[in-house]
């Protein structure tokens, strides 16, 4: 990626790349951006995403795979209503993340 590319920028390429039907956490979508230690910097980014419905920041949970309580686009049932169109089971608030995280791409 372009270092000169925005830390937003780079955030939302990567949120862009988590399949349907598989979540991220946002340490995952941190190192994918280029810093493992952005994962506070990807919850400013994704409350916010520019763009919704093609950057698919509902996708991306904690590392235990807890929803976020202050999901930036309707609150947290939003958030679990569209992790369940996706196919994705929501239980108590929380994503298998063995089940469901995304495999990430060799960094």
């Amino acid at each position: 990626m372009s270092e000169s590319k925005g830390t937003f920028e780079r955030i939302y390429d990567v949120v862009r790349q988590i399949p349907r039907g598989q979540v991220a956490s946002y340490g995952q979508v941190a190192a994918l951006a280029g810093n493992k230690r952005w994962a506070r910097v990807v919850g400013y980014a994704l409350h916010a995403n520019p763009d919704p419905d093609g950057i698919p920041c509902y996708r991306v949970v904690t590392k235990e795979g807890g929803v976020s309580k202050a999901f930036a686009f309707g609150g947290e049932n939003e958030q679990i209503r569209l992790l369940e169109a996706d196919g994705i089971k929501v239980v108590d608030g929380k994503v298998d993340m063995k089940k469901y995280g995304w495999e990430i791409p060799e960094l």
